[in-house]
């Protein structure tokens, strides 16, 4: 084999490997999975209840949205049982290389949290707040998102009031929805 059939050789044969080592990793890797219909049984300091939620990217792919419905059933927490809707986005923070996920509930209550990349995993992703909006600003929030399967996960929601040790304040069991 000549010299140029030889380098040409090894310029092909490395050229798969150049394109990888270019394209940009995907951001939204870790949260790909989400997208889609999910529906779930809540239980927490509002009582048991069921949660439907659907993700999809919006905004040509810059944003992930989240929409919720909680239904409660009467119970003594809502005798007449109540409905509580919310929504969410998360979106990629550049500047910080990490995610943040905005909040906005029914009740006023809303955050931004900020993906904890110490506690996050393959498996695992951890939200912590960085502002709760109509809170006393001494309140913190935790909001983890544990996959159990590509079908499944579990997300947990834990409030600390004044400094005090994080308490868990809902736990959510989802599945996805087929159409």
């Amino acid at each position: 084999m000549t010299k140029f059939a030889l380098a040409l050789a090894c310029l092909i044969g490395t050229a798969p490997l150049a394109q990888a080592q270019d394209r940009p990793s995907d951001p939204w890797s870790p949260l790909r999975f989400l997208v889609g219909e999910w529906r779930g049984a809540v239980t927490g300091e509002q009582g048991t209840g069921t949660v439907t939620r659907r993700y999809r990217f919006i905004l040509s792919g810059e944003y992930l949205q989240e929409r919720s419905m909680a239904s409660f059933p009467p119970q003594p927490l809502h005798t007449d049982g109540t409905v509580l809707n919310y929504a969410s986005f998360l979106m990629q923070d550049r500047a910080r290389k990490t995610v943040l996920f905005r909040q906005f509930h029914q009740e006023r209550v809303n955050g931004i949290f900020v993906l904890s990349k110490t506690q996050s995993g393959p498996t695992k992703l951890v939200f912590e707040s960085e502002q709760l909006d109509n809170a006393p600003a001494t309140w913190k929030a935790r909001e983890t998102f544990e996959v159990v399967s590509p079908d499944e996960y579990v997300e947990t929601f834990e409030v600390a009031e004044g400094g005090k040790p994080l308490v868990v304040r809902s736990r959510i069991q989802f599945k996805r929805q087929r159409p």
